[in-house]
């Protein structure tokens, strides 16, 4: 009933933030006017022969380090649409799983996504790739994008919906940052014929639970969806596994995520309906406690926007990284700004933060200060060290008065 009413609500007009263009000649198109309708029949038709132009070939899917419900379902939706061509698609990440939402997700559906640390990769031989596709991203938030450029594979598919990080040199690119999910973006390529979801097919409808689950990770559970995803849900519900869902959401959090976020709590400070806290060191396979921190911080009274951080200790790579996430319910702060302002850029122009509609992320290499360290001072100093400096990043944007957050 629900996919009944949502398709007699009509197309609206948009100005659209498509990109799509040639290898080495990628350049937005002009802003248009144009339905729904026509602006999908031209994606699809480019899609279809983007896919067509390479039948046949292996393709790598590179997803961001640490893979959020969006960026899972959608690459497998990709892969499963590029099956109808021929292509065959390993779907890589250089992060981890840690969210328990996450693990609960690929183990429940069998979700074919595989952990390749940059270090494994430089062991395997990417000579068998003849292209490869980000998806939920555009490279700037994943370790294996340079090792995938030296390799020289070109890209061949970008479809994302946060905002442009940069000049992409691709066959097709698809950056709408108006739409809040990627996984809106790929159920309108399989609404509009890319593939025939059947019910009778096990991995279909695996697939579209994946696929609503990533739409409702992404829309805060369609409280802040718009007509695209409430279609785009309207459609998947013919197919998607209702208690299947269900047993992905119905995951516990780990008492060290428990931990986590009451560190948060322990040593939040509010300034000007900021709440920010750092967190202090954390295993890898605990980083997306930070997210779920931010998520519990930003739902206190008088506060519109949270700050969590802390440094991740990746013990396979042997690095360190601050790793940050944002949550806001302030409509007229736009986190990727924020972020970009707040942190900047590396040497190589690629900004540390970003986000999308009411959220952010931010990652900052520590280089070569990081590393395990039994002495307990060092590491108590380093902490209090970055604890400030990020801070002191903040202070402009957050309590522009004072030249420093007070911790």
């Amino acid at each position: 009933m629900m996919a009944e009413l949502l398709s007699l609500v009509p197309a609206k007009s948009l100005e659209t933030d498509v990109v799509l263009g040639e290898p080495s000649a990628v350049c937005p198109l002009p802003p248009v006017t144009v339905s729904n309708d026509t602006l999908l029949i031209s994606l699809i038709d480019r899609l279809r022969r983007t896919l067509e132009n390479h039948r046949g070939e292996n393709q790598i899917v590179v997803m961001q380090d640490f893979p959020d419900p969006d960026a899972l379902s959608s690459a497998w939706a990709y892969q499963i649409i590029a099956e109808q061509y021929d292509i065959h698609c390993d779907i890589v990440y250089a992060g981890t799983l840690s969210h328990q939402e996450n693990v609960a997700l690929v183990k429940l559906t069998g979700l074919p996504a595989k952990r390749w640390g940059v270090h494994t990769l430089k062991d395997r031989d990417l000579s068998v790739y003849q292209g490869c596709v980000f998806v939920d991203g555009q490279g700037t938030n994943s370790q294996l994008t340079t090792l995938v450029k030296q390799a020289k594979i070109p890209i061949i598919v970008v479809i994302d919906h946060h905002t442009r990080q940069g000049d992409l040199d691709a066959e097709f690119v698809d950056i709408r940052p108006q739409i809040r999910a990627t996984a809106a973006m790929l159920t309108q390529y399989i609404q509009k014929g890319l593939l025939n979801f059947n019910t009778s097919d096990t991995v279909h409808v695996k697939c579209a639970t994946a696929l609503m689950h990533g739409l409702r990770s992404d829309t805060n559970n369609l409280m802040q969806a718009q007509e695209c995803e409430f279609i785009a849900a309207g459609y998947l519900s013919r197919f998607y596994d209702a208690q299947l869902l269900n047993a992905v959401l119905q995951s516990a959090r780990s008492r060290r995520v428990m931990d986590v976020i009451e560190r948060a709590l322990k040593n939040r400070i509010i300034k000007n309906n900021y709440s920010i806290a750092g967190v202090g060191y954390l295993r890898y396979d605990d980083r997306d406690a930070i997210p779920q921190a931010a998520d519990f911080l930003v739902t206190e009274e008088n506060v519109h926007t949270a700050l969590v951080y802390g440094i991740v200790h990746d013990e396979d790579e042997d690095i360190e990284l601050v790793i940050g996430s944002m949550r806001t319910s302030k409509i007229t702060l736009d986190p990727d700004e924020f972020l970009k302002e707040a942190f900047g850029q590396d040497n190589q122009g690629r900004f540390f933060g970003g986000g999308r509609y009411m959220a952010g992320g931010f990652e900052i290499p520590i280089g070569f200060l990081g590393g395990f360290n039994n002495n307990a001072e060092y590491a108590k100093l380093k902490w209090e060290m970055y604890d400030t400096q990020i801070k002191q990043k903040l202070s402009h944007l957050v309590n522009p008065d004072e030249k420093v957050i007070r911790t």
